[in-house]
């Protein structure tokens, strides 16, 4: 599945900007500061953005799910 594909529904985010594709969530991960990318929260969403990318199938909607906790992690901690 190409890192264009989109998610079913687009994933939010502060400030009204949208997560539409795997490649656009990819692309936000990649903008965080180094050492948040390494957080875990944040691997593994990396992990299921490039699962679903290499396989497809059901792997989409857990690298939605992935990007929402990680985000809704970093909510809680503020």
């Amino acid at each position: 599945m190409p890192w264009s594909t989109p998610f079913d529904d687009p994933i939010g985010l502060r400030g009204g900007r949208k997560l539409r594709t795997l490649q656009e969530a990819a692309d936000f991960i990649m903008q965080l500061p180094e050492a948040e990318q390494q957080e875990a929260r944040w691997q593994t969403a990396i992990e299921m953005l490039i699962n679903a990318a290499e396989t497809g199938g059901g792997w989409l909607m857990f690298a939605r799910i992935g990007m929402l906790r990680a985000l809704s992690a970093n909510t809680r901690r503020r």
